[in-house]
């Protein structure tokens, strides 16, 4: 199931317009906006297109606070070397040698994926860029494709990090902004049957106050879930205002709650 809002096919027209002109990009959105989703969209278009105009490259690694360079280069070999192509070198200066080689002689822009990219250290995200100009002096094309926790835009953004962040290309996932009442309905849709009314699930001011408090589809699906549940255990159909007042987290709009939706934890700086 994918929800297209007006934001987020422009979001993914111009990222594969930025893929193909070889840039850093990042994806930013908190938790829950659907980033993994739209990563994974925009990798199946490119890799189900006939043309094959870009290669594509991800990184499958689940630590990502332990992601290095090499781990990534890694990532590059596994999806672009052929039976016929040499092992990947174990030497550092050899590995970069070939891995430009490799990217040269495929004759197409490569898109590097990383999800959850804001585990990343910074010095991975620099070597990152020298990587990309690397390939770029060997005449290819090497695109790397960010997607994180707005901390990431905001380390990105800092002045120790003005040397990669000045170079970003920067999409954002807000959420659903007016397409909220739009989404609830087409999420409803999905999961009952074709002639079911929405006013037989939810009342108004139930589906209201849904619309107003939550903000990600991670939220919808979530709560959505607990209110109906709620609703079978105590025998209520439609679910009403008061259920939804019930279910709904007290702290979902604290600064706690807010600073982990957006890449911070207690141990952040």
């Amino acid at each position: 199931m994918y929800f297209e809002t007006a934001q987020s096919q422009h979001v993914v027209r111009e990222l594969k317009l930025a893929i193909k002109e070889g840039k850093l990009i990042v994806l930013a959105g908190i938790v829950g906006t659907g980033k993994t989703t739209m990563l994974r969209k925009i990798q199946d278009a490119l890799e189900e297109d006939k043309e094959k105009e870009i290669l594509v490259a991800k990184s499958l690694s689940v630590d990502g606070g332990q992601i290095s360079l090499g781990t990534l280069i890694l990532a590059l070999f596994c999806d672009l070397t052929t039976v016929k192509d040499e092992p990947m070198p174990t030497q550092t200066e050899r590995r970069e040698r070939a891995l430009r080689a490799l990217i040269r002689k495929r004759k197409k822009p490569v898109a590097l994926f990383i999800d959850d990219a804001h585990q990343l250290h910074p010095k991975t995200l620099v070597g990152l860029k020298r990587l990309m100009e690397i390939v770029r002096d060997g005449k290819g094309t090497l695109s790397v494709v960010l997607a994180g926790h707005p901390k990431l835009k905001n380390d990105l953004l800092r002045p120790s990090m003005e040397e990669i962040g000045a170079r970003t290309t920067l999409f954002e996932l807000d959420g659903f902004g007016t397409d909220r009442k739009k989404y609830l309905h087409w999420l409803l849709g999905q999961v009952t049957a074709s002639r079911t009314k929405i006013d037989t699930l939810l009342t108004d001011a139930a589906a209201a106050m849904l619309c107003e408090r939550l903000t990600t589809p991670l939220q919808y699906e979530l709560y959505l879930t607990r209110a109906f549940e709620e609703a079978f255990r105590i025998g209520q159909k439609p679910v009403d205002e008061d259920t939804i007042a019930a279910i709904l987290a007290p702290d979902l709009d604290g600064l706690e709650a807010r600073l982990t939706r957006n890449g911070y934890n207690e141990g952040a700086d």
